[in-house]
């Protein structure tokens, strides 16, 4: 992956990360845990894009994260199924950090069957995601003029971050 598309991606995870950690803040008991893991995902995402070379250490540790990652949303599945994404997306992040054990960096292939599975559902969760972005649309309001749930409120900010950090795991499975 060229320096400049790492870095864009390494910002563009971050920054969704840090908008699912303030809704993470202001939501409520039951919706704090799905934006927490959203966080996470994102900073973690960011953290797997980064360009520099880790050292051997940090494929390792990474891993650790993702697996306990993966725990997590094992855990938030008790409250429905809508959680498995966070599932497969920890899951996918784990994948990738094994894959760099093994490889010693990143563009390390892992098996081809894998990455290609993982490849369709990030594929059609884009395309689903841009889809249902596009058609939830309307008039062109001012930021703070539309509550959340209203098409060009804070629901479609969020639906935006999940597109952006769906389109980075894309990228990043492309990259392996």
């Amino acid at each position: 992956m060229p320096l400049t598309l790492a870095w864009m991606l390494v910002a563009l995870c971050a920054a969704s990360g840090g908008y699912c950690l303030l809704r993470a803040r202001r939501a409520d008991r039951s919706a704090r845990g799905a934006a927490a893991g959203e966080a996470v995902m994102g900073f973690g995402m960011a953290a797997m894009a980064l360009p520099a070379d880790t050292g051997p250490w940090g494929p390792p540790v990474l891993l650790a994260v993702f697996c306990g990652a993966a725990l997590h949303a094992l855990w938030l599945l008790r409250g429905g199924a809508h959680h498995a994404h966070h599932l497969v997306g920890s899951l996918a992040m784990a994948y990738m950090a094994l894959a760099m054990t093994a490889g010693h960096g990143h563009g390390r292939a892992g098996l081809p069957a894998v990455t290609g599975a993982l490849l369709l559902y990030y594929a059609g969760y884009v395309l689903l995601g841009g889809a249902r972005l596009v058609t939830a649309g309307g008039a062109a309001r001012p930021a703070g003029a539309v509550p959340a749930g209203v098409p060009g409120g804070a629901g479609e900010l969020t639906r935006a971050c999940r597109l952006a950090m769906g389109t980075g795991m894309l990228a990043m499975l492309l990259a392996m």
